[in-house]
Formats: C-alpha cells, structure tokens, sequence
C-alpha cells in the first residue's frame, strides 16, 4: 500500500514541475490544430471525389 501512496506523491511532485501553457497558446494551438485537420479534410475529400471520378469514367 505504501508504494501506491509514494507512486501518488511522486506524481503530484511531477505535476508541479509541468510548465503549463498560458491561455493564449492554448487558443493558438487549438486553432492551428483545427485549421490543419480542416485543410486536409477538404483535400483528401477532393482527392478521393477526383479518384471515385476517375475510376468511374474508366470503368464506363
């Protein structure tokens, strides 16, 4: 039991070192973040529009 308790204290000790991100940078990666899973939504969408298109006129 003693070793659970000391695993508990070393992580609370470890979480205290932890350089948190300010509320700004938080936001700015939030946004970078989705614009980029956006972006390659759209394009991989396109791409496989374009492929399903291309396959279709050859199979025609």
């Amino acid at each position: 039991m003693q070793r659970i308790v000391n695993f508990f204290r070393e992580v609370g000790r470890e979480m205290r070192k932890v350089s948190w991100p300010k509320r700004k940078e938080l936001t700015n990666y939030t946004v970078t973040v989705l614009a980029t899973v956006t972006f390659f939504a759209l394009f991989f969408a396109v791409v496989d529009l374009g492929i399903s298109e291309l396959i279709r006129l050859i199979l025609e």
